[in-house]
Parts: C-alpha cells; sequence; structure tokens
C-alpha cells in the first residue's frame, strides 16, 4: 500500500466512521500479499481441506494429506488415490470430492495461471467456482492473498464483514461501505483482519 493510497483510506474512512479511521490511522499501511510459491492447485486443495477447522487442525490434515504422497506429485496422488485412503487423513466425504475435482481441473489445464492472473476477479471466479467445491469465499481469498488482486471485498468471510459492520454501526450495509474504497477493496479486507486479530 502506498502512502497515497493510505491517506486516501483516512480520508473516506473518516467520512464513514469515527472508530474505523482511528483504526487504520493506528496500524499504518497494510501489504498485500502477493502470490505463494506452491502452485494453485494444491494451494485451492489445502484452503479446502482447511474450511471451519482451526488453523492447528487444519495443519494438522494436511500434514497427513501430504505425508500420504510418499513424495508422489499430489495432483496425481488425489486424482488416483481412492476416497477412502484419503477420508483417513481426516477429510470429509464433500472435502476429498472437490480436491479430487480440484485435480481433474489441473490436469484440464483450467487452473494455468497465466490466463486467470490476467482475467479480472470476476472471471477468475467465475471459472474458479466452476469446479465442485470451490466456493465463492475460497475464490475471494486466492485471487487476494495469491494473485494480489487490490480491488476484492470478500464480504462472504464472516471476520471481514463482521467486523466492518461493528466499526461503523451499519448492519448489512457492508458491501456499499466497502465499495467507498474501490479501487482498493482488498486493502479494507486486510485492515479488517488486522483490526480482528487485536481484538482481546
Amino acid at each position: 500500500m502506498s502512502k497515497k493510497v493510505h491517506e486516501r483510506f483516512l480520508e473516506i474512512s473518516t467520512t464513514v466512521s469515527v472508530r474505523l479511521a482511528a483504526a487504520i490511522s493506528d496500524i499504518g499501511p497494510v501489504k498485500l500479499s502477493k502470490r505463494s510459491d506452491r502452485s494453485l492447485d494444491e494451494v485451492l486443495c489445502r484452503m479446502v481441506a482447511g474450511q471451519q477447522l482451526s488453523t492447528k487442525a487444519a495443519s494438522t490434515i494436511w500434514a497427513r494429506v501430504i505425508d500420504s504422497t510418499n513424495g508422489r506429485d499430489l495432483m496425481a496422488h488425489i486424482a488416483a488415490t481412492e476416497t477412502s485412503q484419503l477420508r483417513s487423513c481426516g477429510l470429509s466425504n464433500a472435502k476429498t470430492k472437490a480436491m479430487k475435482a480440484i485435480a481433474d481441473a489441473s490436469a484440464q489445464g483450467r487452473l494455468d495461471v497465466s490466463p486467470l492472473k490476467a482475467c479480472g476477479h470476476a472471471e477468475r471466479s467465475k471459472q474458479l467456482t466452476s469446479i465442485w467445491g470451490v466456493g465463492q469465499w475460497t475464490a475471494d481469498m486466492v485471487s487476494i492473498f495469491y494473485f494480489g488482486d487490490k480491488d476484492v471485498w470478500p464480504d462472504g468471510d464472516v471476520t471481514v464483514w463482521k467486523t466492518l459492520e461493528r466499526l461503523t454501526d451499519k448492519r448489512r450495509r457492508t458491501l456499499l461501505t466497502a465499495a467507498r474504497f474501490a479501487p482498493h477493496r482488498s486493502y479494507l479486507a486486510m485492515y479488517m483482519y488486522r483490526i480482528a486479530d487485536a481484538q482481546p
């Protein structure tokens, strides 16, 4: 986040909520995480495997999945392995089915990074959510944390919208509030995560 963008955030937030402006001022400029060194298909599978679990539980299950490959290519392993064997790692039927769908999409070339990076968030989301078990939240997270898209507001993320709602006292109006920060809504989401993490 540049100094200019941060100043714009302070200016807009002051007209939205004193508490929001104070929090953004206290935190200062935030950075947007960019692409990880992992492949997109692995990132998607790990997100699916960890949904609705604590960080510790998600890490444990993912470690079991990786161990079960015995050094084999992860997507090839997921595609070829029986559902029951994958489930023995701690995965549900739905998560196993989703991971197999991701592996299939990867094999078909539907997860090639370059074309997905070139298109906008809406089109990228459409392509990602066409894969069984990949929802809008996952598509939003991938756009923000893998592709580094600067203008994504993940309104389906409970932490994000509840934090903004609490700071602005505007129930069910988070989409409209976030729209004021376009084209840098991903930074607003990053602020919400930082603020939520700081809560006692």
